[in-house]
Protein backbone atom coordinates (compact mmCIF):
# COMPACT_ATOMS: atom_id res chain seq x y z
CA UNK A 1 0.00 0.00 0.00
CA UNK A 2 1.05 3.55 -0.67
CA UNK A 3 1.94 5.78 2.28
CA UNK A 4 -0.75 8.31 3.19
CA UNK A 5 -0.25 11.61 5.00
CA UNK A 6 -2.71 12.05 7.85
CA UNK A 7 -3.33 15.37 9.63
CA UNK A 8 -4.29 14.75 13.27
CA UNK A 9 -6.26 17.59 14.86
CA UNK A 10 -6.79 17.54 18.63
CA UNK A 11 -9.77 19.57 19.81
CA UNK A 12 -8.42 20.13 23.31
CA UNK A 13 -5.68 22.75 23.51
CA UNK A 14 -4.43 21.63 26.93
CA UNK A 15 -0.94 20.04 26.71
CA UNK A 16 -1.80 17.18 29.08
CA UNK A 17 -5.32 16.62 27.77
CA UNK A 18 -6.79 13.13 27.62
CA UNK A 19 -7.46 13.75 23.93
CA UNK A 20 -3.81 14.50 23.19
CA UNK A 21 -2.81 11.33 25.06
CA UNK A 22 -5.25 9.25 23.01
CA UNK A 23 -4.12 10.97 19.79
CA UNK A 24 -0.52 10.04 20.63
CA UNK A 25 -1.64 6.45 21.20
CA UNK A 26 -3.45 6.44 17.85
CA UNK A 27 -0.29 7.71 16.17
CA UNK A 28 1.81 5.06 17.94
CA UNK A 29 -0.60 2.26 16.98
CA UNK A 30 -1.21 3.36 13.38
CA UNK A 31 -0.11 1.10 10.54
CA UNK A 32 3.22 2.12 9.04
CA UNK A 33 1.49 3.14 5.79
CA UNK A 34 -0.13 6.06 7.63
CA UNK A 35 2.26 8.96 8.16
CA UNK A 36 0.54 10.70 11.06
CA UNK A 37 1.26 14.38 11.82
CA UNK A 38 -0.19 16.24 14.79
CA UNK A 39 -1.33 19.65 13.52
CA UNK A 40 -1.52 22.30 16.23
CA UNK A 41 -4.60 24.54 16.11
CA UNK A 42 -4.21 26.67 19.24
CA UNK A 43 -2.25 29.39 17.47
CA UNK A 44 -4.85 30.04 14.75
CA UNK A 45 -6.33 33.54 14.94
CA UNK A 46 -10.13 33.48 15.03
CA UNK A 47 -11.67 33.27 11.58
CA UNK A 48 -12.76 36.69 10.29
CA UNK A 49 -13.82 37.08 6.67
CA UNK A 50 -12.32 40.57 6.62
CA UNK A 51 -8.89 38.90 6.68
CA UNK A 52 -9.48 36.66 3.64
CA UNK A 53 -7.77 39.11 1.25
CA UNK A 54 -4.63 39.21 3.41
CA UNK A 55 -4.78 36.10 5.63
CA UNK A 56 -2.52 35.65 8.66
CA UNK A 57 0.49 33.40 8.10
CA UNK A 58 -0.91 30.92 10.64
CA UNK A 59 -3.96 30.46 8.41
CA UNK A 60 -1.98 29.97 5.21
CA UNK A 61 0.42 27.53 6.90
CA UNK A 62 -2.49 25.54 8.36
CA UNK A 63 -4.33 25.44 5.04
CA UNK A 64 -1.19 24.24 3.26
CA UNK A 65 -0.69 21.39 5.76
CA UNK A 66 -4.30 20.29 5.31
CA UNK A 67 -4.11 20.59 1.50
CA UNK A 68 -0.95 18.44 1.49
CA UNK A 69 -2.58 15.74 3.61
CA UNK A 70 -4.48 12.78 2.23
CA UNK A 71 -6.84 12.49 5.18
CA UNK A 72 -7.67 13.96 8.57
CA UNK A 73 -8.26 12.39 11.97
CA UNK A 74 -10.14 14.50 14.51
CA UNK A 75 -9.60 13.64 18.20
CA UNK A 76 -11.76 15.80 20.39
CA UNK A 77 -13.50 16.32 23.70
CA UNK A 78 -17.03 17.57 24.03
CA UNK A 79 -17.55 21.10 25.34
CA UNK A 80 -21.12 21.95 26.30
CA UNK A 81 -22.46 19.09 24.13
CA UNK A 82 -20.72 20.33 20.99
CA UNK A 83 -17.38 21.04 19.26
CA UNK A 84 -14.65 22.88 21.20
CA UNK A 85 -14.22 26.43 19.93
CA UNK A 86 -10.60 25.96 18.87
CA UNK A 87 -11.47 22.98 16.68
CA UNK A 88 -14.48 24.73 15.15
CA UNK A 89 -12.24 27.70 14.36
CA UNK A 90 -9.71 25.37 12.65
CA UNK A 91 -12.51 23.82 10.59
CA UNK A 92 -13.68 27.31 9.57
CA UNK A 93 -10.17 28.57 8.76
CA UNK A 94 -9.52 25.54 6.54
CA UNK A 95 -12.83 25.93 4.73
CA UNK A 96 -12.29 29.49 3.56
CA UNK A 97 -12.24 31.51 1.35
CA UNK A 98 -15.29 30.22 -0.51
CA UNK A 99 -14.38 27.77 -3.27
CA UNK A 100 -10.87 27.18 -1.89
CA UNK A 101 -11.52 24.79 1.00
CA UNK A 102 -8.42 22.88 2.09
CA UNK A 103 -10.71 20.07 3.30
CA UNK A 104 -12.34 19.18 0.00
CA UNK A 105 -11.98 15.52 -0.88
CA UNK A 106 -9.97 14.54 2.19
CA UNK A 107 -11.26 11.40 3.86
CA UNK A 108 -11.66 11.54 7.61
CA UNK A 109 -12.57 9.96 10.91
CA UNK A 110 -13.35 11.17 14.41
CA UNK A 111 -12.54 9.87 17.87
CA UNK A 112 -14.06 11.61 20.87
CA UNK A 113 -12.67 11.25 24.36
CA UNK A 114 -14.15 12.16 27.71
CA UNK A 115 -13.87 11.36 31.40
CA UNK A 116 -17.69 11.14 31.28
CA UNK A 117 -19.60 8.00 30.40
CA UNK A 118 -20.87 9.05 26.96
CA UNK A 119 -17.41 9.60 25.48
CA UNK A 120 -18.17 12.87 23.72
CA UNK A 121 -21.15 11.58 21.74
CA UNK A 122 -22.51 15.09 21.05
CA UNK A 123 -19.17 16.40 19.84
CA UNK A 124 -18.57 13.35 17.66
CA UNK A 125 -21.81 13.90 15.78
CA UNK A 126 -21.37 17.68 15.59
CA UNK A 127 -17.90 17.27 14.09
CA UNK A 128 -19.27 14.82 11.53
CA UNK A 129 -22.08 17.21 10.65
CA UNK A 130 -19.71 20.14 10.17
CA UNK A 131 -17.13 18.36 8.04
CA UNK A 132 -19.42 16.28 5.83
CA UNK A 133 -20.72 19.62 4.53
CA UNK A 134 -17.10 20.42 3.61
CA UNK A 135 -16.84 17.27 1.43
CA UNK A 136 -14.89 15.15 3.91
CA UNK A 137 -16.21 11.60 3.58
CA UNK A 138 -16.19 10.31 7.18
CA UNK A 139 -15.54 6.73 8.25
CA UNK A 140 -18.78 5.31 9.62
CA UNK A 141 -17.55 2.17 11.41
CA UNK A 142 -16.13 1.53 13.82
CA UNK A 143 -17.32 4.50 15.85
CA UNK A 144 -15.08 5.74 18.66
CA UNK A 145 -16.62 7.31 21.75
CA UNK A 146 -14.05 6.79 24.49
CA UNK A 147 -15.70 7.40 27.84
CA UNK A 148 -14.18 7.20 31.32
CA UNK A 149 -10.77 7.71 29.71
CA UNK A 150 -9.07 8.26 33.07
CA UNK A 151 -9.80 4.60 33.85
CA UNK A 152 -8.24 3.45 30.57
CA UNK A 153 -4.79 4.97 31.01
CA UNK A 154 -1.89 3.07 32.54
CA UNK A 155 -0.04 4.29 35.62
CA UNK A 156 2.28 6.41 33.45
CA UNK A 157 -0.83 8.39 32.40
CA UNK A 158 0.28 8.33 28.79
CA UNK A 159 -0.45 4.82 27.49
CA UNK A 160 -3.68 2.87 27.52
CA UNK A 161 -4.58 -0.48 29.05
CA UNK A 162 -4.39 -3.58 26.84
CA UNK A 163 -8.10 -3.81 25.99
CA UNK A 164 -8.18 -0.16 24.92
CA UNK A 165 -4.94 -0.57 22.97
CA UNK A 166 -6.53 -3.42 21.02
CA UNK A 167 -9.57 -1.25 20.21
CA UNK A 168 -7.39 1.69 19.10
CA UNK A 169 -5.17 -0.55 16.95
CA UNK A 170 -8.25 -2.07 15.28
CA UNK A 171 -9.69 1.41 14.79
CA UNK A 172 -6.51 2.52 13.02
CA UNK A 173 -6.53 -0.59 10.80
CA UNK A 174 -10.10 0.29 9.79
CA UNK A 175 -9.03 3.90 9.21
CA UNK A 176 -6.17 2.71 6.99
CA UNK A 177 -8.66 0.76 4.86
CA UNK A 178 -10.97 3.79 4.74
CA UNK A 179 -8.19 6.17 3.69
CA UNK A 180 -7.05 3.78 0.95
CA UNK A 181 -10.49 3.90 -0.66
CA UNK A 182 -9.74 7.46 -1.74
Amino acid sequence: MMEKKIAVLVGSLRKESFNRKIANELIRLAPKTLKMEMVEIGNLPLYNEDLDTNPPKEWTDFREIIQNSDAVLFVSPEYNRTIPGGLKNAIDVGSRPPGKSAWKGKSGAVVTVSPGATGGLGSNHNIRQAVVFLDIPMMQQPEAYIGKVHELLREDGKTVIEKTETFLRDYMLAFEKWVNLF
